[in-house]
């Protein structure tokens, strides 16, 4: 190829970005295969496999972190984190029977979610991957599979991928309940919000990221289902823009970790209007006794006074929430890691292993 034919490099943070912009149209790709997760719910409801055990890394992990209160509020059934190293590492055999096993990886290549979800079978669990790739390993040890159906996804830092496995673990619960219709025009109605804040979103997150280009520490507190998107707008933060972020529910930040506060040392807080929206108001009442800076996002923003606030409407379904304020963070993580002079679709030390599907 001549040097006038050579394709040129994209920009730093445009695959990143791209992707974040993507997110409505991945949502709507997700809900094309609502059928197959009708069926998978009625495979575990006629094996009597209410326990779901879901298990995963990373953003995968902290989307599992979500579906312990999509099961546990739009269905009968309870669902767990479950300890991939007791069966992996420890070799510890269980007994699996009356389990549904949710194998989270986006590229469908981990490892030792793969060697958990294999012996789960072998222990009598109803193993189901949900992964990016339908045709990977993970699909291949799995008796179901759902697929997430986000597109290519480039930028090592998941964005779409993970906010496409949170939307698959509500539509499944909806489906044990019964309920998956109304769940799925709640995720379709979402995708149309996020289409139309995006731009806004994106104009926000932009000027935000200024003021805090020197800051290298942050809390992100949630709570509820909301704490899967403190984990998740924390690991972005880590990832891009090396920014030593940490995620806490927002009671447990006084229990300790609020002794850290000070002015310098600014708090991101994820506000929904659900049943745990008192908690974080007064967590955000502790934080501003030590002077630190409050950022607000999540459709309860206007719930307290913060220096900073980042917004997003109010979705049909509360428990939907976390679809839509998990993006501001995504956005800022993006518009913060070029202020100050990094890569975000190329984080230091990290590779992608997620395939395109």
């Amino acid at each position: 190829m001549s040097s006038s034919e050579a394709v040129a490099a994209p920009e730093p943070g445009s695959l990143f970005l791209s992707e974040i912009r993507e997110q409505p149209q991945a949502l709507r790709r997700l809900l094309e295969h609502e059928k197959e997760f009708a069926h998978v719910a009625a495979v575990a409801r006629d094996r009597g496999a209410s326990l779901v055990r879901m298990v995963g890394h990373g953003s995968s992990d902290n989307a599992a972190s979500y579906g312990v209160y999509a099961f546990g509020l739009l269905s009968p059934w309870t669902a767990l984190r479950d300890s991939i190293a007791l069966t992996v590492y420890y070799d510890r055999v269980f007994d699996m029977s009356g389990s549904t096993v949710l194998g989270l990886s986006q590229s469908g290549q981990t490892p030792d979610v793969l060697e958990y979800v294999r012996r789960a079978r072998q222990h009598g669990a109803f193993t189901v991957a949900v992964t990016n790739d339908p045709s990977s390993e993970l699909a291949e040890v799995a008796e179901a599979v759902l697929p997430l159906a986000a597109g290519s996804e480039r930028a090592v830092a998941a964005t779409k991928t993970y906010l496409n496995q949170v939307a698959a673990l509500a539509l499944l619960a909806a489906h044990v309940a019964g309920d998956g219709a109304r769940v799925a025009d709640g995720i379709r109605s979402v995708a149309d919000q996020l289409e139309s804040e995006l731009p806004a979103l994106e104009e926000q997150a932009q000027a935000l990221a200024l003021p805090f280009q020197y800051v290298g520490r942050m809390f992100v507190i949630g709570r509820g289902s909301e704490f899967a998107t403190a984990r998740e707008i924390a690991l972005k933060l880590l990832e891009t823009c090396r920014t030593a972020a940490w995620p806490l529910t927002a009671t447990d930040l006084a229990h300790g970790p609020v002794a850290v506060l000070d002015p310098l040392f600014p708090v991101w807080t994820i506000a929904s209007r659900d049943e745990t929206l008192p908690a974080v108001v007064e967590a955000v009442a502790r934080v501003r006794e030590f002077g630190a800076t409050i950022v607000a996002g999540g459709d309860a923003a206007s719930a307290f006074a913060a220096e900073y606030t980042l917004p997003v409407p109010e979705p049909t379904l509360p428990l939907l929430s976390p679809l839509l304020s998990v993006v501001p963070g995504q956005l800022f993580a993006s518009a913060l890691a070029r202020a100050k002079g990094l890569d975000p679709d190329r984080p230091h030390g990290l590779a992608k292993i997620t395939l395109a599907r």
